[in-house]
């Protein structure tokens, strides 16, 4: 049967690299005098027991085998050594029988450490391989396609435990997960196997990494076959051969089919493909094993004359060069080197040494390890072969080295694409991955990035922060640059502002101006006109201050806004205070028509204006020499924008000014409140009362509104502060005097101003 065929085959190709060790050896004269090498080949069919009947069979020269006899002739016949061990059950067998013999024997199955440190085992020697390669192989190669969920498969042994703590261990640290860790029982063990949880863990994920050889996963083929459906990608090493699993070819390929495999590289025997141009049934008919490959390549039948099988109706002298035996060379190279390289210095020496040693290495580890990578396709004219896809170059101390070429790649049956191997979808841009509590590191949520924070690459463990000047944008992929502004005249706020104040400076102006025209009337003569004219100067220069305000911060502006609103507005609230003084004082303490005193009055309000504006002048001149205002900017409170301003310097020397006039003002309206009762038609207690409880509104509503606001704004807010103040001590105290000068003027004259 085909399937018959390519298991006999793909062994037979093994023997055959006997075969051709044996002849160039013993063509070597420099090796061998006066004797040679023979050879005895026996099928143990993956059967342990069998493997311990054909070990006893060598040793008594006899089959069925006669234990402990020795049926050779001894000077013509001498074992000398055991070639055999596909699968490390197999290796165990064997060994167990020739090391109570002390006969070497030379395993070129997967090398297993837990062989070496078997003290039963004596006279077992292995190929040691660079596992650390193969490891490094593995891990570049799922870097590579971006697999970053990969299960483990491994037989249910020691060898299969050390690999999964090593590959686990390697994976971990390049950011990969196990999806699963599955231990394969030896087969034919009975099937304890949950088979629901077996398809479960299988279609976790749609790579798989076999570690283990075509014996010791027997019993996952069969799973496979049973309960997996078809589309998973397999990775294995050349020691499980997917190509001799117990399927039709059609099938194998269903199931296996864009699989990957690493082989250790190996270099073209001299010669090798020669030789197998050469082999044919006439040049070797006791080979049992060749006429079963002949029969089923040239479609021959078996004709059994008096018990022997001879092949009939079949040309003896073709070729194997007429049929595709390239995949075969491949596996037949490892074989013959491993022999060729033990024997020849061996044989030098006319005798196998034996080592006791619990570690029997022939070779030595190369500092350098070559892999060659193959892909399970399906080729043009319908045949399933390995096809080189790639290599691996590991060398201790220098960086691994993956070339692949993807163009060469075929996914199997079921995928036109690579493959994807995750456990969750890849954060795309702008989110960033959150750790699901009780599950591996590679199993991850996505959640936007916050505020100020961007992912520009998919699957960020951490957003990253927007530099100062930059903002990102809304999918919080990028960091755009902000834009720089301040409040300016060519705001529309800045405008209305601006426009308000020079408005209010004007009217300001005008009063001044009725009240220079009127001075000689009584009612711009009562409570000190001059006082009167200080205080209209001063909010002209208040109002003209909040210009400072508005435009590009400059160092000169920046000490000019706080400083010059600090000492034109104490100017201002000492003048007030003073007048209200003088409406306490003259209608308590000085008599009608003392010039005298009144005079003391005048000079005491004079005083009172000049000392309060001079502590104001000091606290601002020491804030100025200490820590003055000076231009800054604000990158935190516009989101798109970076705000110029005016950093106060010391904040404390800010709210020393606020809380001075506050001082001041606070004075004046108890003052005010207490003389509102006072007699006198053109009593201005009750315009100062009114006039002070504007202004302490206004500025206890600005602290906390200032405090929580931020760049334009909180300029915005200082300048409606001053204008609004301003306004309120102009028109509470002012405008019923301007109403009674233009339109009342009959009430101006002496004789009504009591």
């Amino acid at each position: 049967s085909p399937l018959y065929f390519r298991v006999l085959t793909k062994h037979y190709q093994q023997l055959l690299a006997v075969v051709f060790a044996v002849e160039e050896i013993n063509k070597n004269f420099n090796l061998l005098s006066n004797m040679s090498l023979g050879y005895y080949l026996f099928n143990v069919d993956y059967i342990e027991m069998k493997a311990v009947e054909s070990s006893l069979s060598l040793l008594s020269g006899e089959s069925p085998p006669v234990p402990n006899y020795n049926c050779r002739p001894e000077k013509r016949d001498k074992l000398v050594a055991v070639i055999g061990g596909i699968s490390t059950g197999i290796s165990t067998q064997i060994s167990r029988v020739l090391s109570l013999y002390s006969v070497p024997q030379i395993s070129y199955g997967p090398f297993d450490r837990s062989l070496r440190e078997n003290i039963q085992l004596q006279s077992i020697y292995q190929f040691p391989t660079n596992t650390a390669a193969l490891y490094q192989g593995l891990i570049q190669l799922m870097l590579h396609f971006g697999w970053v969920w990969v299960g483990l498969v491994v037989p249910d042994d020691i060898r299969g435990e050390i690999f999964l703590q090593d590959m686990t261990q390697e994976m971990n640290n390049n950011g990969l997960c196990v999806a699963f860790a599955e231990r394969v029982p030896e087969f034919p063990a009975k099937d304890t196997l949950n088979r629901q949880l077996f398809f479960k863990r299988f279609m976790s994920t749609s790579i798989s990494v076999a570690f283990g050889d075509t014996y010791s996963l027997l019993r996952l083929v069969y799973n496979i076959h049973c309960f997996i459906p078809f589309g998973n990608i397999w990775v294995t090493t050349t020691d499980w051969d997917i190509t001799t699993l117990p399927f039709q070819q059609s099938q194998s390929y269903k199931y296996f089919g864009g699989g990957l495999s690493f082989s250790f590289h190996t270099e073209e025997i001299l010669g090798f493909k020669d030789f197998v141009r050469t082999v044919q049934p006439a040049k070797y008919p006791n080979d049992i094993f060749l006429q079963d490959v002949w029969s089923t390549l040239f479609e021959c039948s078996y004709l059994d004359q008096d018990g022997i099988k001879t092949l009939s109706q079949c040309e003896q002298n073709s070729s194997l060069e007429t049929h595709t035996l390239h995949a075969y060379t491949l596996c037949m190279k490892p074989m013959f080197l491993s022999f060729y390289s033990l024997l020849h210095p061996l044989l030098e020496e006319s005798q196998l040494e034996r080592s006791n040693s619990r570690q029997k290495n022939v070779n030595e580890r190369t500092s350098k390890t070559k892999l060659d990578i193959f892909n399970y396709q399906s080729l043009l004219n319908g045949t399933k072969a390995q096809v080189k896809v790639g290599e691996f170059i590991f060398e201790s101390h220098k960086a691994p080295h993956l070339s692949f070429n993807d163009k060469l790649m075929m996914w199997g049956e079921h995928r036109n694409e690579t493959p994807s191997a995750v456990c969750s979808p890849s954060c795309p841009l702008g989110f960033r991955k959150t750790v699901v509590e009780g599950k591996s590191f590679c199993c991850f949520d996505c959640i936007p990035c916050p505020n100020r924070e961007i992912a520009n690459k998919t699957d960020m463990d951490q957003c990253v922060k927007c530099p100062e000047d930059q903002y990102p944008n809304m999918q919080r992929n990028q960091c755009l640059s902000k834009v720089m502004t301040f409040l300016s005249y060519e705001d529309t706020l800045g405008v209305a502002l601006a426009s308000t104040a020079i408005s209010l400076s004007v009217l300001t102006a005008l009063i001044l101006g009725l009240f220079v025209q009127y001075r000689d009337t009584p009612i711009v003569r009562a409570n000190n006109r001059n006082l009167s004219y200080i205080l209209l100067i001063s909010l002209i220069l208040c109002f003209f201050c909040s210009l400072t305000f508005i435009g590009l911060p400059s160092p000169v502006t920046c000490i000019l806004r706080q400083t010059f609103f600090g000492v034109v507005f104490s100017i201002a609230v000492s003048a007030i205070l003073a007048k209200t003084f003088i409406v306490v004082v003259a209608f308590k303490s000085v008599k009608p028509g003392n010039s005298m005193q009144m005079w003391m009055v005048t000079r005491f309000s004079n005083v009172i204006v000049c000392s309060c504006s001079l502590i104001q002048v000091c606290i601002c001149t020491a804030w100025i020499i200490i820590s003055p205002p000076f231009p800054d900017t604000d990158t935190q409170s516009e989101f798109e924008q970076i705000i110029l301003q005016c950093n106060e310097g010391s904040n404390v020397a800010f709210y020393c000014v606020l809380g001075y006039l506050g001082f001041l003002a606070f004075l004046s309206l108890v003052l005010a409140f207490l003389a509102r009762r006072l007699p006198d038609r053109f009593n201005e207690a009750k315009m100062i009362t009114f006039s002070m409880l504007v202004f302490c509104s206004v500025w206890i509503s600005f602290i906390p509104s200032y405090l929580s606001s931020k760049g334009k704004t909180m300029v915005a807010l200082e300048i409606f502060a001053i204008l609004s103040s301003s306004a309120g001590l102009l028109g509470c105290i002012f405008l019923p005097k301007c109403y009674v000068i233009l339109l009342r003027s009959d009430n101006i004259s002496r004789k009504n101003l009591h």
